[in-house]
Parts: structure tokens; C-alpha cells; sequence
């Protein structure tokens, strides 16, 4: 007999009563009499077709000198034999949710809430694999994977990147284009209305570009990695700030100009993206911070201008400072505000850009799925 079956053959323990009443030759109304309730309710226990309470578990228990905890695992192994069989998918969908916000991802658009056969599917397809064992963070076998060191939450937000990257069409990528587009992007950094103008600058370069909300509790800026021979970019705009935009846009750009990752396969997914020129991080992630920083600002006037200046430096010096280079405010205290430690200091100048990003690009969030194949 299989577990499952004697766990259903699990007898109510009215029957126990009945055997205890045979054994010491009492009626049913002698119980009754020696509980102080009605025949009726002694009735209904032995005939099965009323539970142990708590509080009858103790009478009994006082009625035939047994521990009243004795009557109540009997009633609570009945009523767990009884209980009906949960539906499987619970479990499988706790695996999923457990390695990754799946109930977001739905939430979000990325996959369809449906059974749980084809939820597995969708997530295979999501993750680009034919065995659920292989989607990193799922299964041991993960531990394989290139991806195990990322959070589940940054690699389902670079998948969901690379599945609508995929679909977007755009020319044959020209290193030569991009490093001209680049000595452009200066001209747009006066006005936070200017970067509707990258998404078309990017697409000219052959560069795929895409804006993903990133997921709750990650602090995902950026990535960069290729398809083939494509590149794609991947952004959040999670702060939405002139400066951060900037930063993170140029980083980025700096990472497909070096070819990072085009041979190894090697992705970053940039977090908690900063101004750090000097710091224990990677080769490739100095350049590309020194890169972007410079293009924000032009480093060797940033240097005379804090030399100058520093520590008393007032906003009008800052307003005259930007002006003379060409940058908004916001670009310029940012990289100040890295440089002395101080977030708050003139915030008011942070100009929000999704605004005018989101009209010309691809993206995804807010309350607005791309339109992509699931």
C-alpha cells in the first residue's frame, strides 16, 4: 500500500470512541452523561459526522484518562487524509517564483498568466533554453552558467532587454558612423529636450536601443552586449536625470566602441552606474567610466573649474561654468556632486528627460509593454 493510500485510509476517530465505549461496556448516553452534552452531539462524533473540537478533545481526554492531544493528532490525521490533493502546479509555480519575480514579469506583460505547463514553456522561450533545468537560478545546473553571478532580477530584466533588442530592426552596425555620433552627442547636451534626437542617432549606427523599467529591488542602469554582429543597449532611466542619462548613454557607447564582450560573450549589466574613475572595477568598466565622464564634461575643465572653485563653489559659478562648455546645469552638478560627495547639493537642477525620450524610442514599462512576441 502506497503512502497516499494510507493516508486516506485513515479512520474517523469516531470509530476509536465506539471500540473505547465497547471495551468498557458504556452506551453512548452514558458518555453523553459523563461530558454533560446531549446524547446527540456524541451521536454525531461517533457516527462520524462531526469533527473533535479543541475543547472536546480535553473532555475526553478527562473521560478516558488519556492525554487530550491523543484525540486531537486524530482528528487532525483525519482531517489531513481528507483533505483534498493540491493542485501540482502549486509547487511548480513556487519554483518559479522562488527564482525569479515571475508574478512582475506577468504583471509587466513579459510572459501570460496561464497554466502551469505553458507558464514553464514561455519561461523557457523568456530564458532562450529547451530544458527548464537550464534557466540559471532554477536548477544546480545554473552554476554553469555565464549568468550565475548576476541577480535573477538583473538577468530577467537582460533578457526581456534582448527579447525586444532581437526584434528591432535597424542597419547594418558602422563602428565608423557610431565614432562620428559621438563626437555629436556634446551638441545635445544643452537641453533635455535633445535626447529624442539619440534613439534615431543610434538606429543611423546601426546600434539597437531600448528602454526597460527595471524590476523592483534591482538598481540596474545599463548594458551593453551583442547579437551576432549587432550591438544593443539596454537603459532603465530609473533615476530619469539629465546627468545619469548622459553618463550611462556614453558608458554604454564606450563598451560597443571597444568591442567588450563581442568575443567572450561576456555581459555586464551596469548597477548602481557612478563617476568612479579609479576604483577596484574591471579595465573595461574604467574606460568606459572615464569615457562617458568626459564626454559629460570635459575632464581637464572640470579639473581647472574644482580647482579653482572648490570647496566654496556657488551656483552661479556652476551656472557660468555650464554655459562656457555647452552642458545643462544638471550634467555639470552631477559630476560635482559624485566629486564632493554631496547628492543634494542643487538638485533642483536635475532635468528629467524620459519624457521626451520615450516618443521617439523603444521601450517598455510604465504601465506599457513593448510590443513583442512572448
Amino acid at each position: 500500500m502506497s503512502i497516499v493510500d494510507r493516508l486516506t485510509d485513515v479512520p474517523h476517530p469516531g470509530e476509536f470512541i465506539a471500540e473505547e465505549l465497547e471495551a468498557r461496556e458504556w452506551t453512548q448516553r452514558d458518555l453523553a452523561y459523563i461530558l454533560g452534552v446531549p446524547e446527540q452531539g456524541v451521536n454525531m462524533i461517533v457516527s462520524g459526522k462531526r469533527g473533535i473540537s479543541p475543547d472536546m478533545a480535553r473532555a475526553l481526554g478527562d473521560a478516558f484518562d488519556v492525554s487530550p492531544e491523543f484525540f486531537a493528532n486524530l482528528q487532525k490525521a483525519y482531517d489531513m487524509a481528507k483533505a483534498k490533493v493540491p493542485d501540482p502546479g502549486i509547487q511548480r509555480r513556487a519554483v518559479l517564483q522562488s527564482a525569479y519575480p515571475i508574478r512582475e514579469m506577468i504583471r509587466r506583460g513579459w510572459l501570460e498568466d496561464t497554466e502551469i505547463p505553458l507558464l514553464e514553456a514561455q519561461v523557457m522561450r523568456f530564458f532562450r533554453t529547451n530544458s527548464l533545468s537550464e534557466v540559471p537560478h532554477i536548477s544546480h545546473a545554473a552554476k554553469k552558467s555565464d549568468y550565475s553571478s548576476m541577480a535573477p532580477e538583473e538577468l530577467a530584466w537582460l533578457f526581456r532587454v534582448r527579447q525586444i533588442g532581437s526584434e528591432i530592426v535597424v542597419r547594418k552596425y558602422s563602428e565608423k558612423k557610431l565614432r562620428q555620433a559621438v563626437l555629436e552627442l556634446p551638441k545635445f547636451m544643452l537641453d533635455p529636450e535633445e535626447v529624442r534626437h539619440v534613439p534615431r542617432l543610434l538606429e543611423e549606427c546601426g546600434v539597437r536601443f531600448v528602454i526597460v523599467e527595471t524590476l523592483p529591488k534591482a538598481k540596474i542602469d545599463g548594458v551593453c552586449f551583442w547579437e551576432g554582429n549587432q550591438p544593443i543597449i539596454g537603459m532603465t532611466t530609473r533615476h530619469d536625470r539629465i546627468d545619469n542619462f548622459w553618463f550611462v548613454l556614453r558608458h554604454e557607447l564606450e563598451h560597443v566602441l571597444n568591442g567588450d564582450g563581442r568575443d567572450d560573450k561576456k555581459i555586464n549589466v551596469d548597477v548602481e552606474l557612478q563617476y568612479n574613475l579609479d576604483g577596484d572595477l574591471p579595465i573595461e568598466e574604467k574606460r568606459a567610466n572615464k569615457a562617458a565622464a568626459n564626454a559629460c564634461v570635459p575632464t581637464n575643465e572640470l579639473e581647472s573649474f574644482f580647482a579653482r572653485k572648490a570647496p566654496f563653489i556657488s551656483e552661479r559659478d556652476v551656472l557660468g561654468f555650464a554655459r562656457r562648455i555647452q552642458r545643462h546645469p544638471g550634467i555639470v552638478v552631477g559630476q560635482l556632486q559624485y566629486r564632493m560627495d554631496k547628492y543634494n547639493w542643487l538638485r533642483r537642477h536635475m532635468a528629467k528627460v524620459r519624457e521626451f525620450l520615450a516618443p521617439n524610442a523603444i521601450v517598455d514599462g510604465w504601465g506599457e509593454p513593448a510590443p513583442v512576441s512572448l
